[in-house]
């Protein structure tokens, strides 16, 4: 199931939370990644029905979200931390089985389900109130999975969470993904959207500045300069080599690693795997050092 985003725009009075997006979201984990006030929690709150879109259309599947019918069609883990804190973790989550609609026992079945799923069956008999931020963060999302959604909006999900739940969170995600869920979660921390995403959103200041993967969006940029680092046992004569290249823009040498500034990507790497051997270069390593997230985000930010 597809979430759609059409020419979708977003007034908070005079002040703009998100402007003319348009996207559309399949199954597998997708990324929205931007800074704080960019724009992501609004996006999450209007594909949840939450905010209805002053200009535009939010659809989950052929339904709006805004309608009562799509809201059995995702589950929704929101980033604010407030609980009942009297409850227990299981009550919690029966609870908001029992507002989806379901009988007790089914309620309580599912529940079971899903706490199982997020790691959290053996503590679900504590008061939330005594939870750490990452044990809370797990029950938000074993609510948004009792009643088996086709997709999931996760808002921040990954905040306060320590390594190791990282860790599981990205192979529950990964599972979901092989299910067949469409899944969008926000994020401002890069590392995310390199580890979990088949795909990423990048928004600044309420646009989306591109969508797609990762190494789709980075060939967008292939008039950008791009960094490698290459280890060689005679770094001066590969640098002396390179700076020959009309591909290279920059050398810098550092005893046996040379940085190398290129204007062309696509054409660099084919001309120096041939300058390696032809010259039998002894490299032992070459690695681009910018084509990761933070230097995608930049590049496309500082365009807009």
């Amino acid at each position: 199931m597809n979430l759609t985003f059409q020419n979708v725009t977003k007034f908070y009075g005079p002040v703009i939370g998100v402007n003319d997006i348009s996207c559309q979201i399949g199954p597998g984990v997708t990324a929205l990644f931007g800074a704080n006030g960019a724009g992501k929690s609004t996006m999450i709150k209007l594909a949840s029905g939450q905010l209805r879109p002053s200009q535009g259309n939010v659809n989950i599947g052929e339904k709006s979200s805004w309608s009562t019918a799509a809201k059995r069609d995702f589950g929704y883990s929101p980033d604010i931390n407030s609980f009942y804190e009297e409850m227990t973790g299981r009550e919690f989550v029966t609870t908001m089985s029992r507002l989806y609609g379901y009988a007790s026992s089914e309620a309580k079945r599912r529940t079971e389900l899903a706490l199982l799923r997020v790691g959290m069956a053996d503590r679900a008999a504590r008061r939330i109130a005594g939870y750490s931020h990452g044990m809370r963060q797990r029950i938000k999302l074993a609510q948004a999975l009792t009643h088996d959604p086709q997709i999931l909006l996760l808002d921040e999900p990954l905040t306060g969470v320590d390594p190791g739940g990282r860790a599981d969170f990205h192979q529950l995600l990964a599972q979901l993904a092989d299910d067949g869920k469409t899944i969008l979660f926000s994020t401002h921390m890069l590392a995310e959207v390199e580890d979990i995403c088949d795909s990423v959103l990048m928004i600044s200041r309420g646009r989306l500045l591109a969508s797609g993967s990762l190494s789709q969006i980075r060939s967008l940029l292939a008039d950008q300069p791009l960094t490698v680092e290459i280890a060689a046992v005679d770094a001066r004569h590969v640098a002396s080599l390179l700076l020959q290249m009309p591909e290279v823009r920059s050398v810098e040498i550092d005893q046996e690693t040379v940085t190398v500034r290129t204007t062309n990507a696509s054409t660099f790497f084919p001309a120096i795997n041939e300058l390696v051997v032809e010259q039998q270069l002894d490299i032992s390593r070459m690695q681009t050092v910018d084509e990761g997230a933070d230097a995608v985000f930049s590049y496309l930010e500082a365009g807009a």
